[in-house]
């Protein structure tokens, strides 16, 4: 299967014209009956050669970082070394080098991006506890804090140099989920250890989660009609968005204390229809998805307060699974309908509701 940003770089590569690549967007979205555009396209799987060499890829990751660990200095006996992560991220650049650069695999250049910059995080963090001394570190959480904050800025700083060399979409989701656990960091490190920061920081969490999301829109509206590489940037922004927003929100409400009442069930699912309507006007599932573990618990603990206790998660995922099915196949209509009713400076900044372009005259 070819991606948009396949196209897009046979365009640019001079192997299909521009006219072509329309006919073909054209042809695909009226085969399916649907707009393109409410497929949500991002690559994954080029063909089952990219299970193949991800397999081969995750192992030799693993064999590197089992020796890096055996490497001193260590940060216990038999603890973890600064050349674990070393060793890991120095395999995962050499091996985009070839499998992300020249080749062009989906999967493997995934699993790679995420080994290079955990390994920068590793060993940024290990070599800091061995520079300040685990004795230091020791009961001293704001301290903590700060080391996970170099660790994330240099990760940030990895993953825009891996953008900048091989420009996998996910990259930029990677580097912001560094900067996001930085600043996290450096607020744990100035509140210190009270007892309402994990409050503080879900807060903060929320409104990082509101911004990423408010970039993500920057990335589809510079694509609206979704045919570049910038819309899979777009994707895994939004991917990242949506558990930073759904999160707090339901923790902040009380909704995690394994307590609710049936009030509280039902503030859940207002406010999972009310993320579903967002998803469907900018044409993301991902809101759905990350909320979906709340709204089945919600649901759970309405069947089980009704007496339905032996049946009540079947029936919780009868109702949703349907739910989400239907929504599914008719996901145009529904997106349709709520787009038209936005005003229309806000449907404007929206991805567009029919992707089919029209031909350049001849």
């Amino acid at each position: 299967m070819y991606s948009e940003s396949d196209l897009e770089a046979a365009v640019a590569a001079g192997a299909m014209s521009p006219d072509a690549a329309i006919r073909l967007r054209n042809f695909v979205a009226e085969s399916r009956a649907m707009p393109a555009v409410d497929e949500e396209h991002f690559r994954l799987l080029t063909g089952f050669n990219d299970i193949f060499v991800s397999i081969a890829a995750a192992i030799l990751l693993v064999a590197m970082g089992w020796i890096g660990n055996a490497i001193p200095p260590q940060v216990e006996v038999g603890g973890p070394s600064p050349f674990t992560g070393l060793l890991v991220a120095a395999t995962a650049w050499g091996l985009a080098e070839f499998f992300t650069r020249k080749r062009r695999m989906a999967l493997p250049s995934i699993i790679l991006l995420i080994a290079f910059i955990g390994g920068i995080f590793g060993a940024t963090g290990f070599t800091l506890v061995l520079a300040i001394g685990e004795e230091t570190l020791q009961n001293n959480e704001p301290l903590v804090a700060l080391v996970a904050a170099g660790a994330a800025a240099v990760a940030a700083a990895g993953a825009w140099l891996h953008w900048r060399r091989f420009r996998v979409p996910i990259t930029v989701a990677a580097g912001v989920l560094a900067l996001v656990g930085l600043v996290l960091a450096l607020i744990a490190y100035v509140v210190g250890d009270v007892p309402e920061l994990q409050n503080i920081l879900l807060g903060f969490g929320l409104a990082l989660g509101v911004g990423v999301f408010l970039l993500a829109m920057w990335w589809d509206g510079s694509d609206p009609r979704r045919e570049t590489r910038r819309s899979d940037v777009a994707f895994w922004l939004h991917l990242l968005a949506a558990p930073l927003i759904v999160h707090p929100v339901f923790s902040l409400l009380g909704l995690n204390d394994g307590h609710a009442t049936t009030g509280e069930a039902v503030v859940v699912l207002a406010v999972y229809v009310a993320l579903g309507l967002t998803a469907i006007a900018i044409d993301r599932r991902a809101l759905l998805v990350s909320a979906l573990a709340y709204v089945l618990w919600a649901l759970n603990d309405l069947f089980e307060r009704f007496g339905a206790v032996e049946l009540s998660f079947a029936f919780t995922a009868l109702i949703i699974g349907s739910a989400l099915l239907l929504l599914s196949a008719f996901w145009h209509t529904a997106r349709t309908n709520v787009v038209r009713a936005l005003p229309g400076g806000l449907q404007a900044r929206l991805p567009v509701l029919d992707r089919v372009s029209p031909l350049p005259a001849s």
